[in-house]
């Protein structure tokens, strides 16, 4: 069976202007992202835990771009939109994962500006590599088993009436709205499953936070940067998968969604690098590297 989607908009006039607009915005976000993850591999000064979360991060948000953006560039310059369900129910599955991982690696960020700060003399044998490795392993296990489950529920709908989808993309609520089919169960996943996963990340993570503030609050002005991207995140978030059904706001559920599928996975390296001092020497190092030129002078 073949889906619709209704795009970003209908009207012929707009169509250039977003596709343009959206493809600097995709194409700032891999080059940022990508800068990042060179910068970390390749600079031994920021070989450092808060670094690796940093660079995991990065490959998350352009994981969570490019499973949007190249189909909503696709959708920009055709007026069919079609998607099959399986094509469908993959974007599903990788867009769930991605945002199931980023919200457990923020608290997993929170938790080592937790020991970094308020435990600074034990951060190097409790923040050891092999600990590292294994909380993002445990953070992409838990992401993996969170999308299939709702993927798999997400299989067992049927369209029997309408079949367009009411966004640019194959998101979970507006597939609930035109299915036929029961969907307690998958609205009981996503408010117990993704809630119970959600909100606890973000207890961690707030919890992190207070114990810096009361340890040392002078220190609190380095963490500004993670709580910006926390915020952002589950604001766009919760706003859009926990609330009521809201059939008639779909200019405002376009918008949201437009922000945190492309414009976040931009803005967090962005928060993180401009506000960083390690970030800014390495970058000049990194380019001054590759810029500059090399002089040889051959004795005659």
């Amino acid at each position: 069976m073949n889906l619709f989607l209704v795009g970003l908009s209908d009207l012929p006039t707009l169509q250039l202007p977003l596709f343009i607009f959206f493809l600097l915005i995709y194409l700032l976000t891999l080059i940022w992202n990508l800068l990042i993850i060179v910068l970390i591999v390749t600079d031994s000064h920021l070989h450092i835990p808060m670094y690796f979360f940093l660079g995991n991060l990065a490959g998350l948000d352009l994981c969570s771009s490019s499973v949007i953006v190249p189909r909503m560039l696709f959708d920009l310059h055709t007026t069919k939109r079609k998607i099959t369900t399986t094509a469908c129910m993959t974007q599903v599955f990788f867009f769930v994962f991605c945002i199931a991982s980023e919200a457990f690696l923020l608290s997993v960020m929170s938790y080592d500006r937790y020991i970094a700060i308020c435990k600074p003399l034990h951060y190097i044998e409790i923040m050891s590599w092999k600990v590292c490795v294994q909380l993002v392993s445990i953070v992409w296990c838990i992401a993996f088993t969170n999308a299939l489950v709702h993927t798999l529920y997400a299989l067992k709908l049927t369209f029997c009436g309408s079949n367009i989808i009411e966004s640019f993309f194959c998101d979970l609520p507006k597939l609930f709205q035109i299915s036929c089919s029961d969907i307690s169960i998958n609205i009981l996943l996503i408010f117990i499953v993704g809630g119970l996963l959600g909100v606890g990340s973000l207890i961690l993570t707030l919890l992190s936070y207070v114990s810096i503030f009361k340890s040392v609050r002078k220190v609190f002005s380095t963490c500004t940067s993670h709580l910006a991207v926390v915020f952002i995140f589950y604001f766009s978030i919760s706003f859009n998968y926990f609330r009521p059904s809201a059939n008639n706001h779909f200019a405002a559920d376009k918008v949201v969604s437009v922000f945190y599928t492309a414009i976040a996975p931009l803005l967090n390296p962005l928060i993180y690098s401009l506000r960083n001092q390690e970030f800014r020497t390495a970058s000049v190092s990194f380019f001054r590297k590759i810029f500059q030129p090399k002089y040889r002078f051959h004795s005659s």
